[in-house]
């Protein structure tokens, strides 16, 4: 779910696309453009109905992100970091840093997603309403009705009690104000959302094998997604709690061994790798300031060839791109910025930038192995997904077959099936947009 299309910042918050996110648009354009659009609005030119697919799966998009943009901007008012916004496959991503504070914070960072997405359904809906009063073609009028129900639907499937949809994080912050205890009412919200994810499973299945629809395919897609990340999401909630209150400097190793940013690739597997059999090597310069980090993955790309004459600096993974951290700083904070180009690794510095440790895959998991595992609260639970309704179904005249939708249907990664909109059904919203 990284972006692979930068759309620049809105408020504040880094925007991108994920090249999956095509998928959604070519199911919409397709569906609308020759399922619903033309049954419900006969006579019209295939150019009329193509256009008409294309801005409604455009202001889809713009709804799904609106949705993300909402969390961001409330979690940032509740002192989380935004790392960025992504939209792809299944619906859309805010990827927060951190976790709230209080139950409080935590409810109304998870539902002011479903209640933008309401807002924006009773939006369309006036549009269409007065485009539709001041006698515009009713394929403009329909556009827009489709919009809202799209948005309300999207809102209910996001609602559902199952992390890591925003129903998810509404059910933990309720069981955490009753319980006292974030640890266990995270873990709960991660198991309901296993146990919704394995029901969504069941019912594509058996659409699949009844032969009813194909939206069984993208139910069973759905369930997938939600009972891999409710799993990691328990799995990470309780290495949270087993590393809360743990600093770097109790796991870093120290004084690690370096070398010279001048140095070639083949005088450090001569003079380092050979003998310490090391995978991370930092480099300091002259002055003994940080000056990148070299694994040896990236070793291990340079031709044998080059090895001799290319310079550590020029493969290294450049500073302002490494993780760095305090020996007093919260592992578990650490932990939520080890990623990119340093495969994992953060760098130790002391308060005048010199480098004193190196904090590995290894070191972390030595920890996990020999920490005692604490039922205390966990400093920060994964962030969920807002899924998207379900594409267009069949396009045969008539309505939708037995347990799959109309024509009409969302974008993909969507509810179970039901749910009346304008001009046909459609089954309930899903992923968190999946948020």
């Amino acid at each position: 779910m990284r972006s692979s299309i930068s759309l620049g910042r809105v408020a504040g918050v880094p925007v991108g696309l994920n090249i999956s996110v095509v998928v959604i648009v070519v199911i919409l354009v397709i569906g609308l453009a020759f399922g619903r659009f033309p049954i419900a609005f006969p006579g019209l030119s295939t150019a009329a109905y193509v256009l008409a697919a294309v801005v409604s799966a455009l202001l889809f998009l713009a709804s799904l992100l609106a949705h993300e943009l909402a969390h961001a901007i409330v979690a940032k008012r509740h002192g989380l970091e935004v790392n960025g916004i992504t939209l792809w496959l299944l619906g859309g991503v805010a990827e927060l840093r951190g976790e709230p504070r209080s139950p409080g914070a935590d409810l109304k960072i998870a539902g002011v997603g479903p209640l933008t997405s309401v807002v924006l359904g009773g939006v369309f809906a006036l549009v269409s309403w007065g485009v539709s009063a001041v006698g515009a073609p009713p394929l403009i009028s329909g556009m827009f009705g489709y919009l809202a129900a799209v948005n309300v639907l999207l809102a209910v499937f996001n609602l559902v009690p199952a992390a890591p949809l925003d129903g998810g994080r509404v059910l933990r912050a309720f069981l955490w104000a009753r319980w006292h205890d974030r640890l266990r009412a995270a873990v709960a919200a991660a198991r309901a959302g296993r146990v919704f994810g394995y029901l969504l499973i069941a019912i594509g299945f058996l659409n699949l094998v009844s032969g009813l629809s194909l939206q069984g395919f993208w139910l069973a897609l759905i369930g997938l997604f939600l009972v891999n990340a409710a799993t990691a999401e328990e799995q990470q909630t309780q290495i949270d709690a087993a590393l809360h209150g743990i600093t770097v400097g109790e796991v870093m190793s120290r004084d690690p061994v370096v070398a010279h940013p001048d140095e070639t690739v083949a005088g450090l597997v001569d003079r380092l790798v050979l003998r310490h059999h090391l995978s991370t090597y930092p480099l300091r310069d002259d002055d003994g300031r940080f000056s990148g980090l070299v694994t040896l993955g990236r070793v291990r790309r340079v031709p044998p060839d080059d090895r001799a004459v290319t310079r550590l600096r020029k493969i290294a993974c450049p500073p302002s791109d490494v993780p760095t951290a305090r020996p007093g700083d919260q592992l578990t904070e650490l932990l939520q910025r080890m990623s990119g180009c340093t495969d994992g690794r953060a760098v130790v510095l002391d308060d005048d930038g010199h480098l004193v440790g190196l904090v590995t895959p290894t070191d972390i998991s030595r920890t996990i192995q020999t920490v005692d595992l604490r039922a205390r609260e966990p400093y920060r639970t994964p962030r969920g997904a807002d899924l998207a309704p379900p594409p267009p179904g069949d396009r045969t005249p008539g309505g939708p077959s037995s347990g799959g939708p109309a024509p009409s249907g969302p974008a993909p990664g969507g509810p179970a099936p039901g749910g009346p909109t304008p001009g046909g059904t459609v089954p309930p919203a899903g992923r968190r947009d999946a948020a």
